[in-house]
């Protein structure tokens, strides 16, 4: 297990605006929660409008100055950037500062560390981590003798950290043997569903947007649900009836995020690729926050990264409860748009029935009198289909049932 650090760190949030469409306050208010999740304490926060990113430094040399009175007045203890810093940024700050220096990737890979249940989960986010540090010892090692224990000194600890590189090396080529074994005996789960012939329906959504409440309304799966960001990082798939005899699977996703590191993103590929390998995207939004849109445009983005494009979507509207006015929002990308409130049950019903729609899709419809020999293709129907009705008659058995496509010709 990865020990929390006891003492509350006090930071103050560093971020560069270089003109785009986000808005950087808006970034910080995000880096502002997962400083919280991961257990520090935000004393104020600086932001510098400039081109780009100062490459010795991530800010200027006059905002280096004022973040230098600003830790002081705050008695902060360290500092969190909003971007990923390279070793040379990471030493010229420690050295200007005299402080802890943490990028974006650094604390949200803290943040899994701290998350992570399963040994899968465990194994990507020492992998990434490791892959984060082989790139910067030079940079971090200041760091992490100045301050030891804390934000960013999770998961593979102290000693592992200090490592040199070809001691890093090898550990990275084991945990990848190891991810590669969990690797196979997902592909074995996924086979082994499509031998089922039961389709999968992925939830998907922003960090925080619901997903795990949904799952946990229509399933009981007693999935972790909390205000923080990230606390669903292990995949869990559960069965849902859609109605009596209809059932389809529903997997919980990690959530997604901003500025998403691309070695969490390389380490996660297996959970993450549960979208891509998936028959319908449910697509989780929080209705509720003023950052909807964006949070909308990085989901999207992420899962064309993975490969997930061109699946039926369907988008819920979470957390209708929260709104003031509960409007009706429609999403351009899905098949579907359904306002939706976990807490309520608002708009589930709705939900079934758009999956039980889009499984109807691929499914014929049939009306048949089996001979009792025939009893073995009702079977087949019975796994592999949605069997309505079935009556015993003394000429046969009467069945009602919907079928796939692929099937169809043996039954």
């Amino acid at each position: 297990m990865y020990e929390m650090n006891k003492t509350e760190e006090t930071v103050i949030l560093v971020g560069v605006d270089t003109g785009g469409a986000e808005s950087e306050e808006a970034s910080l208010d995000e880096l502002s929660e997962l400083a919280r999740t991961a257990g520090a304490r935000v004393a104020g926060r600086l932001i510098q409008a400039r081109e780009t990113i100062h490459p010795g430094t991530y800010i200027g040399k006059g905002k280096l100055t004022e973040l230098k009175d600003l830790l002081w007045e705050t008695e902060a203890t360290g500092i969190i950037c909003d971007d990923e810093l390279t070793s040379v940024q990471i030493g010229n700050l420690e050295e200007e500062l005299s402080c802890k220096v943490i990028d974006r990737t650094l604390l949200i890979l803290d943040i899994f560390a701290a998350r992570a249940v399963s040994g899968e989960g465990k194994i990507q986010v020492e992998l990434a981590q490791l892959r984060y540090r082989a790139s910067r010892l030079s940079g971090l090692g200041k760091s992490l003798s100045r301050l030891g224990g804390g934000i960013g000194t999770r998961g593979p600890g102290e000693k592992k950290l200090e490592m040199d590189r070809r001691l890093i090396r090898e550990r990275i080529s084991r945990l990848k043997r190891e991810l590669k074994d969990v690797e196979k005996h997902r592909e074995l789960i996924r086979g082994q569903r499509k031998q089922s012939g039961l389709k999968v329906a992925a939830l998907v959504g922003y960090t925080s947007a619901g997903k795990s409440s949904i799952e946990n309304a229509l399933t009981d799966a007693g999935i972790l649900e909390d205000a923080m960001l990230f606390s669903t990082l292990d995949t869990t798939t559960r069965s849902l009836m859609l109605d009596n005899t209809q059932e389809i699977l529903l997997t919980d996703t990690v959530g997604f995020i901003r500025k998403l590191p691309h070695h969490l993103v390389e380490a996660f590929k297996s959970t993450l690729e549960e979208a891509a390998y998936a028959d319908i995207i449910i697509h989780v939004v929080d209705a509720s926050n003023p950052q909807m849109d964006t949070q909308m445009h990085v989901v999207y983005e992420t899962l064309r990264q993975l490969g997930a494009e061109g699946k039926t979507v369907i988008t819920l509207f979470n957390k209708q409860d929260l709104l003031e006015t509960p409007g009706y929002s429609r999403d351009f990308q899905a098949d579907y748009s359904i306002p939706t409130s976990a807490k309520t049950g608002q708009g589930l019903e709705e939900l079934r029935q758009a999956l039980l729609e889009i499984i109807r899709r691929d499914q014929i419809y049939i009306e048949r009198l089996y001979d009792f020999a025939e009893a073995g293709k009702i079977q087949i129907i019975r796994t592999k289909g949605q069997l309505v009705s079935e009556e015993y008659l003394p000429e046969g058995i009467q069945v009602k049932a919907y079928v796939p496509q692929d099937i169809y010709g043996r039954v």
